[in-house]
């Protein structure tokens, strides 16, 4: 029985993932924006522990979990939260990249330092849900895609640091998923969406315990999943 503690488990890939861990009787623990979020999450996830974090503040991330209990042993760390706000760059303020950049690559680093010590004495795997946005920008997605290109850059760096401890590092590039994010970049896009057009979560969340349950003798550095229809 392995001990995760996820990120972005309240919708979407994060929650396929959490369901799926829960299922197969591993320990979980959700990490949640304020306690009425996480109250959410035990009712949603029975079994599941929380922490309560929020990823738009990642200053403050260090106090919130010394203020709790973390798991003592940890064999994985997925972060799976993630926003978008699409824009061109001469109309994107500056509160947009501060809270995208946040959530998406400042949070992840931080929780990522924090929990290290956990990780290293369980030669654990570090996940990283970043998106096809991680491996090229287009018109409209600046700030999201510099976020996501930046997430790519510090697993590589955590990857090639790590190693030689045992623990693993994983980017999963998911393309258009059938979530709430992308009914989200749908409407700013002002296109209909339909989820039938694109990768069903439960196939990206297979992606990730692919890379969770290989073997030690091997390391799956990086997948992309790219719609099949």
């Amino acid at each position: 029985m392995a001990t995760h503690l996820i990120t972005g488990a309240g919708s979407g890939i994060g929650a396929v993932v959490a369901q799926r861990l829960l299922e197969r009787g591993d320990d979980i623990w959700l990490l949640a924006r304020d306690a009425a979020r996480a109250a959410q999450l035990r009712e949603r996830f029975p079994g599941a522990q929380t922490l309560v974090g929020n990823l738009a503040d990642p200053a403050k991330l260090a106090w919130a979990l010394g203020h709790q209990s973390p798991p003592v042993e940890l064999d994985s760390l997925l972060h799976i939260a993630g926003v978008v706000e699409l824009g061109q760059v001469g109309d994107t303020p500056v509160k947009v990249w501060n809270e995208t950049l946040a959530i998406n690559l400042v949070s992840p680093a931080e929780l990522t330092r924090l929990l290290l010590p956990q990780l290293r004495q369980s030669r654990g795997h570090v996940v990283f849900v970043n998106s096809g946005a991680g491996l090229r920008a287009d018109a409209d997605w600046g700030s999201y895609a510099a976020s996501k290109f930046g997430l790519r850059a510090l697993a590589d760096s955590l990857r090639q640091e790590e190693h030689a401890g045992g623990v693993r590092v994983t980017t999963v590039y998911p393309g258009r998923t059938a979530t709430a994010m992308q009914e989200k970049v749908h409407q700013q896009e002002g296109k209909e969406f339909d989820a039938e057009r694109w990768i069903a979560p439960e196939s990206v969340a297979t992606a990730v315990l692919t890379a969770l349950d290989l073997p030690r003798d091997a390391e799956l550095t990086e997948i992309t999943v790219r719609p099949g229809r």
